[in-house]
Parts: structure tokens; sequence; C-alpha cells
């Protein structure tokens, strides 16, 4: 992958207030279908160009620089030298570092199995019910998955029930290899990434958390006049039907 930084075009607005540009640093790892990097360093998928709209329509360009590990890139944006992060979900521990923008797009977190454990796994409904049957569970290593699940993860780990994967090609392999019996994630990279990889999934009707997901502004790096200029522009382009359309491409609502 290219270490060079990459500037992804993006226009000022042309009613911005004159003079008036910012620039603001991402860092994304590949996340398909929301972040494709391919073999030169190029990035795309369904995150990138909404973001690229929505800070188009602010004055803005997004600034994408070599792919970081999930981890190094949280300690990264802590520390002021990254101002964006793509696809957050709000929460009250960020919201001490960082500034949310409205929400671009939703975000559903599923459990799957196998088609052959689809009828023994159908009545799952909570965390309670996973730990009661001791059921081996597949999950991201990082990222926010809901109350639910926060309080579950601890008697998850003190039970050996829990085995984490850092990306979701490393947790198909492992669910393919039957390392664990469900597997827990982002609905859609979970189903983009069996479909690469061949692996037949069936999806239970317990749905862990949904939650709108939106762009996670560095609070140190970045102003108020900024979000709300990225507002006003998602605010434009919903109304607009833009982002509507772009998402549809990726089959989102």
């Amino acid at each position: 992958m290219s270490g060079r930084t990459l500037l992804l075009s993006a226009a000022l607005w042309s009613l911005a207030a004159p003079g008036y540009a910012c620039t603001l640093k991402t860092a994304p790892e590949p996340w398909p279908p929301y972040i494709f990097i391919d073999e030169r360093g190029g990035v795309s998928g369904l995150d990138v160009e909404l973001a690229q709209a929505i800070l188009k329509e602010a004055g803005c360009t997004l600034q994408v620089e070599m792919a970081l590990p999930s981890l190094r890139r949280q300690m990264e944006f802590r520390q002021g030298r990254l101002d964006l992060t793509l696809g957050a979900s709000d929460t009250p521990e960020r919201r001490g570092f960082a500034r949310f923008s409205l929400p671009y797009r939703n975000e559903t977190v599923g459990l799957f199995t196998t088609p052959a454990n689809a009828a023994r796994y159908r009545s799952l409904d909570s965390f309670d019910a996973i730990l009661r049957q001791r059921i081996m569970l597949l999950t991201p290593r990082g990222g926010w998955y809901g109350d639910s699940y926060a309080r579950a993860q601890p008697e998850l780990d003190a039970l050996g029930k829990r085995s984490p994967f850092g990306s979701y090609e490393q947790g198909m392999r492992m669910f393919k290899a039957g390392r664990a019996e469900v597997i827990m994630g982002d609905a859609a990279a979970l189903r983009h990434e069996a479909e690469r990889q061949r692996v037949q999934l069936a999806a239970l009707p317990w749905v862990p958390f949904r939650a709108p997901a939106h762009l996670m502004l560095n609070a140190a790096s970045t102003s108020p006049a900024e979000l709300n200029r990225i507002n006003a522009a998602i605010a434009r382009l919903e109304q607009s039907g833009a982002l509507a359309a772009i998402r549809a491409r990726y089959g989102f609502n």
C-alpha cells in the first residue's frame, strides 16, 4: 500500500464565505463495503463517497493519510493528529474528546451462524441467552456495539466464550475454520466478507444493536463552526436526495 498522502478532490461550496476553507485529515483502515483501499492506496466505498460529498458541500477538503490499524488510529485521533473518523457511533465517552455530525447513514449489528445451525440458535434473544447456553462468539476487537454487549463482554471474556478478531477478513476466516458457532458484527461488512470468501451465513432474528452513524470530528483540531457547516451540508444533501442516491448504490436505505 502506498504511504503517500492522498488528496481526495473537494471543491469549495459555491456559496461559502469568501476565503473560507478547511482541510480535515483522516486515516481509515479497509472496511468493505464502507471503505476499500486498493493496492495503490486509492480509497473508495460507501463512507468515503458520503464523506466526500458532505465535505465538498461544506467547502472542505478530505485529506486521506496512509491507513492505520484501529488502535493506532484511535490513539492518533485522541492525540489530535487526525481530525476526522468516518462511520462513528456517538457515545458519552467519546464526547469528552470529539464532536459529532448529524447522522449520514444507519448501521445494524447482526448475529450470524451457519445454515446448519440456524434453527438451533433462532431463539437467541439476548447476550444473557448466549451466556446461559455457553455459546462461543466471534466479535470485533474494537468498536461500540451497544450497551447490552458492553455489559455482557466482561462475563463472556471470563468464561472464555468470546474470540475477538481484528478485521472482518480475519473474522470470517475464523468462522469458516469453526472457531465459533456465532459471529457478531456490522451486518453489511459481514455479508460482504462472507460473499468474498464464499462462506454461507444465516442471519439470526435478534438484532443486538441499531444506531445512526456520524462523522466524528476531533474537538481539539476542529471548530464548532466547521461542525455547523458540515451539519448544514448534510441537511441540504438529505433534502436533495444526493446522500440517498449514494446509499442506494450500495444497497442501503
